[in-house]
């Protein structure tokens, strides 16, 4: 698996969405944002995209059951 990166971004079109996220996950991620420098924004949709790469797909059959 590859290691995750920060990588720069373009401007591209976002969508607005409300989702809730575990207390502690939230923390992890806004400590993250503070010794990086960057946005709890930003750092979640390279997280998402990092793991939409790296996906098992056997891992979302398991899922389901």
């Amino acid at each position: 698996m590859e290691k995750f990166k920060i990588a720069n971004i373009n401007t591209e079109k976002s969508v607005l969405k409300s989702i809730r996220l575990k207390y502690n996950t939230v923390e992890k991620l806004e400590n993250l944002s503070v010794k990086y420098n960057i946005s709890i924004n930003r750092l979640i949709n390279e997280c998402i995209e990092y793991a939409l790469n790296n996906i098992d797909e056997k891992d979302i059959k398991k899922i389901k059951k």
